[in-house]
């Protein structure tokens, strides 16, 4: 059984001390796929040697996350973006998006690096992850702007209602689920089986939103085997065939 994480921060700080038993801790569970997204360029050296260390496991994204997008400092972040697309392969644009969250000053300069980075990933034909905390609404508004066929990806961490999920699917997005998915409060539980599989792919967001009986711990990637087994709950269909379905997902969006 082969399960694929398809948005782990693996080079976290949060990792430090541990990431290569935690790394390791993962493999043992079935992970055997990790696709790790930007955030700024602070991050890049560290996702660089995550990639060197695991070549077969291992696979970035670029992007601009949107809590990054500062007045002072969005523009350098962005040409960085660029002139890494120029010089190298990467498997999707991400994770980029909007939030509104932390800070809607910046709900401008949000709007415009999404555009800039949907207009990136159709240049280089790559699929885009989305961040959406708290901006359906404002995400939707610019994915129906440029919604087109070349237009693709995942919107990660989904936590919306099932109308929110169906019209995110409707962009050709699949739907990343993760630890959310097992909160009492978290709501998707209640609907996420009225969507096809095919729409759906793991994730951890690790170290974040680590599922139940972990949640509020530091999250890591071999916890996705308790999402694998609410999916498998909910769906009624045994954990190995989740994770096929799952991972072939993964693959027609990032094509490995």
């Amino acid at each position: 059984m082969i399960i694929t994480d398809t948005h782990t921060h693996l080079y976290s700080e949060a990792f430090d001390e541990d990431r290569d038993d935690m790394i390791q801790r993962a493999f043992d569970s079935g992970v055997k796929r990790f696709f790790i997204p930007a955030i700024d360029s602070s991050y890049n050296n560290a996702m660089f040697q995550l990639e060197a260390d695991y070549p077969e496991n291992v696979f970035l994204l670029m992007g601009l996350h949107p809590t990054s997008v500062k007045p002072e400092t969005y523009k350098e972040e962005l040409r960085i973006v660029e002139d890494l697309l120029e010089k190298r392969s990467f498997y999707a644009i991400g994770e980029i998006g909007i939030d509104l969250y932390w800070d809607t000053s910046t709900l401008k300069i949000q709007q415009e690096a999404f555009r800039h980075q949907i207009k990136l990933a159709k240049k280089y034909k790559l699929p885009i992850v989305i961040h959406c905390r708290e901006s359906f609404d404002e995400i939707f508004e610019i994915l129906e702007e440029e919604k087109s066929n070349d237009l693709f990806g995942i919107f990660h961490c989904f936590t919306g209602t099932k109308e929110q999920a169906q019209q995110a699917i409707s962009y050709n997005m699949k739907l990343g689920i993760g630890g959310v998915v097992t909160f009492k409060n978290g709501k998707i539980d209640q609907f996420i089986n009225d969507i096809d599989l095919k729409h759906i792919v793991l994730e951890t967001d690790s170290p974040y939103l680590a599922p139940k009986p972990y949640r509020g711990k530091r999250n890591e990637s071999s916890f996705i085997v308790k999402v694998l087994d609410k999916l498998s709950e909910l769906y009624e269909l045994p954990n190995k065939k989740i994770a096929e379905i799952t991972t072939a997902n993964s693959k027609s969006v990032f094509g490995i």
